[in-house]
């Protein structure tokens, strides 16, 4: 059968290279995103593959819904949740509604849209899902001297992160594979919708971002940074919190006495 891929956020950026690219190795396509126009141009500039176009919201819990049963009804070969926004400001002056957006679209959704399509995976005994987070994931503690105020954004890349190394755990021998992938500043009009001028900062391309993220299923990565040359930076972060959480005592520790 010709394998079928999931992509939301498809009309730009790092969900647009993921499309043609997932096009050109031969993928059918379910694309997902707001601008019907973008949608429909790609699917005009494809008519070797069968390309279905879905315009949702996915701030949104009617467009969450309707891409989640797409997500439980198709036989996807792979899930891709690059939906974004960001909304980089401090959390007391985050608009209320700009917080709603955020944490559908980059937590409720991928959470949702994963949770739908895995069951059927299983089934079928293969599959693959890539949430699409970024190195700010791993951010926390810098100050905001080095880095913007950003406590929801940051949070709900961490949030992916977390999530899909779990799930991977979780799907181990299910024939099922998680990746969470982690660019960093990314040539894409990702931040100049956020009215962030960047231009003068060296950025990856979004087609290297999907080259990784595809070779990183292939070594076997549960979390791909396209950006990282040492990968035992990585693994050093996580054995670092599975030793902070293996460390712990039902005693409570000398330094709160």
């Amino acid at each position: 059968m010709t394998p079928l891929a999931l992509v939301t956020g498809a009309t730009s950026g790092i969900g647009r290279a993921f499309a043609e690219r997932l096009a050109a190795d031969g993928y059918d396509l379910i694309l997902t995103g707001r601008r019907e126009d973008r949608l429909a141009e790609f699917a005009a500039a494809h008519p070797e593959r069968r390309v279905r176009t879905v315009v949702a919201d996915l701030a949104t819990d009617d467009g969450i819904g309707t891409v989640a049963a797409l997500c439980a009804a198709e036989p996807l070969t792979m899930l891709v949740n690059n939906a974004g926004v960001a909304h980089y400001m401090p959390l007391a002056q985050l608009p209320a509604a700009k917080a709603h957006e955020l944490v559908h679209v980059k937590v409720a959704a991928p959470t949702m849209l994963t949770r739908a399509a895995v069951a059927g995976m299983q089934e079928r005994g293969t599959g693959k899902i890539v949430n699409v987070a970024g190195m700010i994931a791993f951010s926390g503690p810098a100050d905001t001297s080095v880095m913007p105020r950003r406590a929801v954004y940051a949070g709900s890349l961490a949030y992916l992160v977390a999530l899909s190394q779990t799930l991977n755990a979780e799907l181990a021998d299910t024939g099922v594979r998680v990746q969470v992938l982690c660019p960093g500043v990314v040539a894409t009009e990702f931040h100049e919708r956020q009215g962030l001028d960047l231009s003068a900062v060296p950025r990856m391309s979004a087609e290297d971002v999907v080259t990784a993220s595809l070779r990183g299923f292939e070594l076997g990565e549960a979390v791909t940074a396209p950006g990282v040359e040492d990968a035992g930076l990585l693994d050093a972060v996580f054995r670092a919190d599975l030793a902070a959480f293996g460390g712990q005592r039902p005693e409570l520790a000398s330094r709160y006495r």
